[in-house]
């Protein structure tokens, strides 16, 4: 996803009940999940307040906690700005996941993902869309083990994007946090991971081929895949604690 496709991401504004929260949780999202990478500047304090339809003193307070927390940096002068840490705070892990999690996180990707890029690969796509594509899948096949889950996660939001449905983007946002906990609860393979690069491939060149029904096949594949392993370690762990 480009910093211009994060930049609409975070146009969509807040709901008025809980601004602070729901400002941390997208600004999160945005940094956790890729769309702004190590580095990055976030849109300036005045700007993501318009953006998010909260005020200043909001988006003020949430960059605080993320610098607090090691998320985000603030620098001062001409080339000052908050700008997303080079790395992330690693997950604190939490509570395992459990067999019912994991059936629902399967289903909603199967209803979500797989719908997602069937549709993508409906629509006919402009150079810029298809440009894009390429650049997050050729990012995703060269990422070494640290920044694979982040360049993972911004290739799903692409694919996504691509659909044409902004509340898609959304939904698949909030899955992939859920996705990635679930993730971070296991080791990442090497094998796996060639897979996994050989899979996405596999959902890109459907889709830009415009092959509605190989994108859906390759993603449902891909999110076997990932269901089986988890599966595999979450059964593991079970035995262990038997």
């Amino acid at each position: 996803m480009s910093s211009g496709e994060s930049v609409e991401f975070l146009t969509r504004a807040v709901r008025a009940a809980n601004p602070y929260e729901q400002t941390m949780q997208r600004l999160l999202q945005t940094v956790r999940l890729g769309m702004l990478g190590p580095g990055e500047r976030l849109p300036a304090e005045r700007e993501l307040a318009t953006m998010l339809g909260v005020s200043r003193a909001t988006v003020r307070e949430a960059i605080a906690t993320l610098a607090e927390a090691g998320y985000v940096v603030t620098r001062r002068g001409r080339s000052g700005g908050t700008f997303v840490a080079d790395r992330l705070p690693r997950p604190s892990g939490g509570e395992p996941f459990t067999e019912r999690e994991l059936d629902d996180l399967s289903t909603l990707r199967r209803v979500l993902e797989v719908g997602g890029v069937r549709e993508a690969a409906s629509r006919t796509l402009s150079v810029e869309e298809r440009a894009a594509l390429v650049h997050a899948l050729d990012e995703c096949a060269a990422a070494d083990d640290q920044a694979f889950r982040r360049l993972d996660s911004r290739l799903h939001l692409v694919f996504a994007e691509l659909s044409g449905s902004p509340g898609l983007v959304q939904a698949v946002a909030d899955l992939r946090t859920r996705v990635n906990a679930a993730l971070d609860a296991i080791p990442m393979l090497p094998p796996n991971l060639a897979h996994s690069r050989e899979q996405h491939a596999a959902i890109a060149r459907a889709i830009l081929n415009g092959h509605p029904d190989a994108a859906a096949a390759a993603m449902a594949e891909h999110i076997a895949g990932t269901e089986a392993l988890l599966r595999g370690f979450l059964e593991d762990a079970g035995a262990q604690a038997g």
